[in-house]
């Protein structure tokens, strides 16, 4: 296993007692479809953790692969105008999160941030989240990962 999800496997067994099944696709789970196609699963049930700069605060949108994230929507489950919303600055999520892009966890940061879990995402049985790499994902009931993540569910989507 990469280094970086072995990581991500032992923090989670530390931190959670889960125990993640992760699963490597030289291919790439870079895109949802990708990651879809990879596992067999349908692209709402991919858990793309994508990390914002809201006026200055970084905050984990962990979205269903079927959606694309509304700033505005966004935005306003915290207060936020949408000019004051953008993607975060790919240093400061592998700086503050400690992930890069393509392979942020929905939990298991370095340090707390705020993280919404979109609320479709919900509606599955069993989602797929990237394991601490772009190659490296692992399956999750969908309550256990917003208890994990400590995350609020929201209406993000477009």
């Amino acid at each position: 296993m990469h280094p970086r999800a072995t990581v991500f496997a032992e923090r989670a067994r530390e931190e959670y007692g889960f125990d993640p099944a992760v699963e490597e696709f030289s291919e790439g789970t870079k895109t949802a479809a990708d990651a879809a196609d990879a596992v067999g699963c349908d692209v709402g049930q991919i858990a793309s953790s994508l990390v914002f700069d809201i006026d200055g605060s970084l905050v984990v949108s962990v979205t269903s692969g079927a959606n694309r994230v509304s700033e505005s929507a966004l935005g306003a489950e915290f207060g936020t105008e949408p000019a004051d919303v953008s993607m975060a600055d790919p240093d400061r999520i592998a700086d503050e999160i400690g992930w890069s892009i393509g392979g942020v966890p929905p939990f298991c940061h370095d340090r707390t941030v705020p993280v919404v879990v979109d609320e479709t995402l919900l509606e599955y049985e069993t989602v797929w989240a990237a394991a601490g790499t772009p190659e490296a994902v692992f399956p999750i009931d969908p309550a256990e990962l917003r208890t994990y993540a400590d995350g609020e569910p929201a209406s993000v989507a477009e």
